[in-house]
């Protein structure tokens, strides 16, 4: 797996099982229904699987280790992207049978997006060792905060700055005009709520790499591994998404798990040069922190406002 090809090979791959996606499977815009998206998350992670049995075959334990620890470590971040998509498509009223299109097109804007932020990182990381320690102090300041904001706090989009600059470049309007991204009235070319939507994904995705990307630079530098675990990990995302819609309230203490997440692939920069952690007994412990927060949440519901048990 060294030169350009496994490069080209991996992203043939992926845009062909892209327009595989759209343009066979989904071709009409319809609801995901819960089944279908168990089916097709299983189906991302039995792939996602298998590409870490060829990493293993081809490079062995050590690189097949820090794969499957990549590949988890975006998983489980991407888990708190899934609130915000939720709360995207509720906001705008974005209807279900149009949702799968929103996400295939972010999830590809994505996708160009994570190459770059990686390659731009593994770079200056090499030429600047000493990044890695602001990388790591910046995780350890993420998870800090990700713990102690209110979850009851909500985004406020109106004032999101990436909607108002699309607002300022063209009218919006409020039709969805069967689920296209642009339509013309008087003729002006007006931006569609489901338009606006995926920017605001793709912008979010953005704000949650700055977390993810360095997290997986906790475990290793090599770049393949870091983007392939990286993909694997957002391509599953639609589906996953379709699947956890209905029960995502139902594990409000996974953000303090993935907060521990954060705060502890942080501290293992930072203790990089005095403390090495085999890649082993981290993904341990990252496994470990994941199904005691999701237990917790099963375990212990939350409260309704009158005080009752959800």
């Amino acid at each position: 797996m060294s030169g350009i090809w496994p490069w080209i090979a991996f992203n043939i791959f992926v845009m062909a099982t892209l327009a595989l996606d759209l343009g066979v499977l989904n071709r009409k815009a319809h609801v995901i229904s819960i089944p279908e998206a168990m089916k097709w998350s299983a189906i991302w992670i039995l792939m996602s699987l298998a590409f870490g049995a060829g990493v293993y075959y081809v490079r062995g334990w050590d690189d097949a280790f820090n794969y499957i620890a990549g590949y988890l470590i975006e998983k489980s971040l991407s888990v708190d992207n899934l609130f915000v998509l939720h709360l995207i498509f509720t906001y705008f009223a974005i209807p279900a049978r149009y949702q799968h299109k929103v996400l295939f097109w972010g999830i590809l804007g994505a996708v160009v997006m994570r190459f770059s932020f990686i390659m731009a990182g593994v770079a200056i990381i090499k030429m600047f060792h000493w990044t890695l320690y602001l990388f790591g102090a910046f995780l350890v300041f993420s998870g800090i905060k990700m713990a102690t904001s209110k979850e009851s706090d909500e985004i406020d989009f109106e004032k999101n700055l990436v909607l108002r600059a699309v607002r300022r470049i063209m009218p919006v309007t409020p039709e969805m005009d069967d689920g296209r991204f642009f339509i013309s009235k008087d003729s002006v070319r007006h931006a569609t709520p489901i338009f606006i939507a995926m920017v605001l994904i793709e912008f979010s995705d953005v704000i949650f790499a700055m977390d993810s990307i360095p997290a997986i630079f906790a475990v290793t530098l090599d770049p393949f591994i870091v983007y392939t675990s990286n993909i694997f990990a957002i391509l599953g995302l639609r589906s996953l998404y379709f699947a956890l819609a209905g029960m995502m309230t139902m594990f409000h203490y996974l953000r303090y798990g993935l907060a521990v997440i954060l705060v502890f692939l942080g501290a293992k920069m930072l203790a990089a040069e005095f403390v090495h952690l085999p890649v082993l007994a981290a993904l341990g412990i990252i496994a470990l922190i994941l199904v005691v927060s999701a237990a917790a949440s099963i375990f212990f519901p939350p409260a309704k406002e009158d005080g009752k048990q959800a």
